[in-house]
């Protein structure tokens, strides 16, 4: 086969109603592809980004060095709380609007080896409440999330690939949040966090037993994120008082497993797709400090832990790519994608909710070695 550089560039657009991201704090669409076909791009990955989502891939992908740089565009439209008790409790949430760059890569074929690499942004939240009730538990909270991932796969056959990778999490989170009671006693936090490293792996394999078909398993690992920074706590009862430490806190980063399925007819490829996040190891949320925190209002305030008590989701996928003719790929997608967290601890920094997601998207050849992609994803949450 004739080993070539391949390039794409590629633009995508997620728009999210009412609500963060998809199942939780998880972001899983990463490319212009996985954007554009719902995330319903494990067994049809193909390209670059098959460094990512789906590593046993590259067995399968076109020979030589292919490399893709996108920028996703995340639009967060404001959230509208109200509350039964009293209108004085109401609040509306912020706009969000962030640029995420993603970067994929494929080598050539050495041996029935060969190897990839990727950056990615597979989990992230934000949220920003300036109504006094909402602030009072998260006037700012979030979190950035940076995984770095070398992978390799192996050809055992022509029709099955077995692959591995190790993951590096880069992370940090800012959380913010206070207020005064009836009585007027004030409280304030503000944790300030640093980078974090973390480590885990992924496992992939892919099996294709002709041309047109290809049945794939992905498992990324669970990771606990291993949050620190600056905390500073104060009140101004019995009278102003500063609190200063250093903060600590866990967050589950869940495992992710995927079945997927791809069959080609002609120039229709349509992929099935389901994966379940385990949200369920994301039980509490306690927030440890170095100097023990001994005054009576902050204590009980920010002291105890709060309670989660996450459940595992299962999205369902389906995406359709059509190639029109050797310079236009067109892509759509649909998916349905559970949220994990029970009614019972829903609250301010992640009003998540059950959803529906629409895509639409495409490609288009601008030379032999580079194409340029846009994909834009609908988020549309259902009301809680």
């Amino acid at each position: 086969m004739k080993k070539r550089l391949s390039m794409v560039v590629a633009l995508a657009s997620v728009f999210a109603v009412s609500s963060a991201y998809a199942s939780g704090y998880r972001i899983p669409e990463q490319s212009a592809d996985s954007v554009a076909k719902a995330g319903a791009h494990i067994a049809s990955a193909k390209g670059a980004d098959a460094s990512y989502f789906n590593p046993a891939n590259m067995s399968f992908a076109e020979d030589g060095w292919l490399t893709e740089i996108d920028f996703t565009y995340i639009h967060l439209t404001e959230i509208d709380y109200t509350d039964a008790r009293s209108p004085l409790m109401n609040g509306t949430s912020d706009t969000e609007n962030f640029l995420l760059p993603t970067v994929f890569m494929i080598s050539p074929d050495f041996y029935n080896f060969r190897f990839g690499f990727s950056v990615t942004a597979p989990f992230g939240l934000a949220k920003r409440w300036e109504d006094p009730f909402p602030a009072t538990y998260a006037r700012k909270f979030s979190l950035q999330v940076f995984d770095i991932n070398p992978t390799v796969s192996y050809a055992v056959t022509d029709y099955l690939s077995i692959s591995g990778g190790v993951r590096l999490l880069m992370a940090k989170a800012i959380a913010r949040n206070g207020g005064r009671t009836a009585e007027g006693i004030g409280f304030d936090r503000d944790l300030e966090g640093d980078w974090e490293a973390d480590y885990g792996y992924n496992l992939a394999v892919a099996v294709q037993p002709m041309e047109a078909l290809n049945l794939s398993v992905t498992y990324r690992s669970h990771v606990d994120l291993d949050l620190t920074g600056d905390a500073t706590l104060n009140t101004n009862y019995p009278a102003p008082y500063v609190f200063e430490s250093t903060g600590n806190v866990t967050l589950p980063a869940p495992a992710v497993l995927t079945i997927a399925g791809a069959y080609t007819w002609e120039n229709l490829t349509v992929e099935l797709a389901w994966d379940r996040t385990f949200w369920s190891e994301y039980e509490e949320l306690d927030i440890q400090y170095s100097t023990p925190l001994r005054h009576p209002v902050l204590a009980q305030i920010f002291g105890p832990p709060v309670a989660k008590n996450w459940d595992d989701t299962d999205a369902f996928r389906i995406s359709a790519t059509y190639v029109f003719n050797e310079t236009f790929t067109g892509m759509i997608g649909f998916a349905i994608d559970e949220n994990p967290v029970p009614e019972e601890t829903l609250s301010f920094e992640l009003p998540d909710s059950d959803a529906m997601l629409f895509s639409i998207g495409g490609r288009i050849k601008l030379s032999e070695q580079m194409e340029l992609g846009l994909g834009f994803l609908y988020d549309l949450k259902d009301s809680r």
